[in-house]
């Protein structure tokens, strides 16, 4: 389990900020991790402001929520360079679904921990063809802490962390729950490609 290197004193003399990313499969509980990590600033009374892609709609609106059910308020926002101004003086920035933001995610995740605030990210690592997604393979480069989750195959059970796509459809973001993906390992994700 992560255990944040400091989580109180909000007169702390010189803010230091730096980047968290957590990454995984669907169904790994990225969601559930981001919302816990938050949910402690906020009890370290913290000034915490969270971030979503306007495109994931798929349980709320606005809020973000894991596939558990449990939420948490965010900001619904086009463009990543949104965040600079929306979160300007918070002490904790939270981004969920980061593979959908623009190529601008890096750099503005480094301004907002150059300038003291902890920010933590958390997306899909890979795509539905385990391929590299979006921004995430740079943000954990430059991320100090990274903590990948992983989900349980669907198949057979084992320790799963690709995201297995059973729809026909060749988009790369296609918005979707268990009836769209599931979680495989190695082994399932591969014989599960063969068959398609």
């Amino acid at each position: 389990m992560f255990i944040e290197p400091r989580v109180g004193n909000k007169n702390y003399a010189s803010r230091r900020g730096w980047i968290e990313v957590i990454c995984g499969s669907m169904f790994s509980g990225k969601t559930e991790e981001l919302i816990r990590r938050l949910n402690r600033a906020k009890i370290a009374k913290q000034r915490v402001e969270i971030f979503k892609p306007a495109i994931d709609t798929r349980y709320h609106e606005e809020n973000v929520v894991s596939h558990n059910a449990n939420a948490i308020r965010s900001t619904p926002i086009q463009f990543a360079s949104d965040m600079l101004l929306l979160a300007s003086g918070c002490d904790v920035v939270g981004i969920d679904e980061a593979q959908f933001f623009d190529e601008g995610l890096v750099d503005v995740c480094m301004t907002l921990a150059n300038n003291g605030s902890r920010v933590i990210v958390a997306g899909l690592d890979l795509d539905y063809q385990a391929k590299p997604f979006g921004s995430m393979p740079a943000l954990m480069a430059v991320a100090e802490y990274v903590t990948k989750v992983h989900a349980v195959c669907m198949n057979c059970g084992d320790i799963a962390s690709y995201s297995f796509r059973k729809a026909a459809s060749a988009q790369k973001v296609l918005l979707g729950e268990t009836d769209t993906y599931e979680a495989r390992c190695r082994h399932c994700f591969l014989e599960g490609m063969k068959e398609k």
